[in-house]
């Protein structure tokens, strides 16, 4: 199978924007459903306090939270009058759909994947960035949305869902080995619970970079030493290498170029499937329903030749 990579798989729209210093931000358009002056606000009894509260918007009710509050230690009051000063991003995130207060917006730029560079390690607001980029000589971080969002609304945590799973299936597709590519901890931990659960050992890359090296590996080394991989879970937004390229790039190597890919993503719509069959992939699932996963896992796993 030749598979190939569009420009437009390679690159990525952001939008900038500032939490209330001088300090711009960045999140993926994909992820945006529009950008509004904030609008009037219900306050909740007992609410987080990073909630500023609730509106009322397009026959929905969503969560307006105060990214600055989000993302750092601030413990800042903001006036009325500053609220309605600033801007909400609506969100369409790993199904959900909410409101990100900030305080202004800067522009849309136009980025490759390959100039998304890993945050540095630490703690802090580097914590809730899953890249970095060079954007008019400063340094913007990308937000890890899905972690934000995780923290702040208190989403259920994958360990604490039940699983259904018939034990005969758990007992056939035990000890097989995935390989998960992701570059959000949040994500990544959900995953990791979920193969933990299910009895499946696990290699984790926070990108396509580190993957394809140590798929690269997998194909140089010994095979009577080596686990096989028996199925790939990839996200499609990463730093340096995205999903996209990853699976094209996996797919010239001999031993994976039919291994079965599953994309796991938190952007929602038809257009991610079909760049991502595309580019290789067998599969496409929106982040993050536990039984969904599970599904697709064992799904896979008994229909493989090796089950």
């Amino acid at each position: 199978m030749t598979t190939s990579v569009s420009n437009a798989s390679n690159r990525l729209e952001l939008l900038l924007f500032y939490v209330g210093g001088k300090r711009r931000f960045a999140i993926n358009v994909l992820k945006i459903k529009e950008v509004i002056p904030c609008p009037a606000l219900h306050q909740l009894p007992s609410a987080n306090p990073k909630v500023l509260g609730v509106a009322e918007m397009r026959d929905e009710t969503l969560p307006i939270i105060d990214l600055a509050k989000a993302i750092s230690s601030t413990q800042r009051v903001l006036a009325d009058e500053q609220i309605q000063q600033g801007s909400v991003i609506t969100t369409e995130v790993n199904r959900s759909h909410q409101g990100l207060w900030i305080s202004g917006v800067d522009k849309i730029v136009l980025c490759d994947w390959k100039d998304i560079l890993p945050p540095a390690k630490g703690t802090g607001i580097g914590s809730y960035t899953t890249g970095v980029t060079l954007i008019d000589d400063e340094l913007v971080q990308l937000l890890d949305i899905e972690k934000v969002l995780a923290e702040v609304l208190d989403l259920k945590s994958s360990r604490t869902e039940e699983l259904n799973v018939d034990q005969t299936k758990l007992e056939a597709v035990f000890g097989k080995l995935i390989m998960i590519v992701d570059d959000s901890s949040m994500a990544m931990k959900q995953t990791i619970s979920a193969l933990d659960r299910l009895g499946l050992q696990h290699i984790s890359a926070s990108d396509g970079k580190i993957a394809l090296k140590i798929l690269t590996d997998y194909q140089n080394g010994d095979p009577h030493t080596m686990e096989p991989i028996s199925m790939i879970i990839s996200d499609i937004e990463m730093p340096e290498m995205n999903g996209y390229t990853f699976v094209t790039e996996a797919r010239k190597l001999s031993k994976f170029k039919n291994i079965h890919v599953l994309m796991h993503t938190s952007l929602n719509g038809s257009i991610n499937m079909q760049e991502a069959i595309a580019c290789g992939a067998n599969d496409v699932l929106t982040k993050f329903v536990l039984d969904e996963l599970v599904e697709k896992i064992i799904e896979h796993l008994m229909a493989s030749p090796d089950s």
